[in-house]
């Protein structure tokens, strides 16, 4: 597991400009998604992987654990499959060819890199959205955001590997599509400690909430029970 280190230099400056340390702590539970990116073979099983990120099957636990806290309190868990599209022609112009070929072989819907890992409480009633870039967001990417709105979410809870790249972006991308953002700091996974924890400060910082799966299942349990008390 990453070792998460937030300094305090930048809890700080988030208390500075919010007056609290988690500005999306007080969680709606019927109105969050938990939306989890790229958790795929192609990412996570040595031999089939074009980009191995050892970490992220260490933090598959977390990932299930939110998943049932956010179906039991009312919301909507999305697993994202990152999908090889021949139009991103950028991607690939300046990998080598054996890079992109294994990234084809991997990302191409219906191989087994292209599915879910198998660890993962996949259940009947969760979504399921293919994305075509890294953020999962973009209107060019993905019908996500637009799924979301037509199911009233407005807060949204960012799980998934890397952390740094696909995470981030999407995570991004969400805040600047008016959803309230989580990163949680334990249910995403990055190559180093390093890139994960650099990307989380960034996001952090300026972008929105980060908080560890035990505190945001506590926020949407909180948030259930003064929606049952409020009838």
């Amino acid at each position: 597991m990453h070792a998460v280190s937030i300094p305090k230099w930048a809890v700080e400056r988030v208390i500075e400009r919010h007056g609290t340390a988690h500005p999306y702590a007080d969680l709606d539970p019927a109105r969050t998604a938990l939306v989890v990116v790229d958790m795929q073979n192609g990412f996570m099983v040595k031999g089939v992987a074009h980009a191995l990120c050892r970490t992220a099957v260490e933090i598959v636990p977390d990932v299930n654990r939110l998943a049932d806290a956010v179906r039991r309190t009312g919301g909507r868990v999305v697993w994202i499959r990152n999908t090889y599209d021949p139009t991103w022609l950028t991607m690939h112009a300046k990998v080598r060819p054996e890079k992109v070929a294994k990234r084809i072989e991997s990302m191409t819907e219906g191989s087994t890199g292209h599915q879910l890992h198998p660890a993962l409480d996949v259940q009947p009633g969760d979504s399921i959205v293919q994305k075509y870039r890294f953020s999962a967001f973009l209107p060019e990417s993905s019908d996500l955001a637009v799924r979301l709105r037509a199911g009233r979410y407005d807060a949204v809870l960012i799980a998934g590997t890397v952390t740094n790249v696909c995470c981030e972006s999407s995570a991004r991308d969400a805040m600047m599509m008016n959803f309230h953002t989580v990163m949680v700091s334990d249910a995403n996974a990055a190559s180093s400690d390093e890139e994960h924890n650099a990307s989380l400060v960034n996001f952090y910082v300026t972008f929105g909430d980060v908080m560890d799966t035990s505190h945001v299942i506590e926020r949407l349990e909180a948030g259930a029970a003064t929606r049952v008390a409020a009838g």
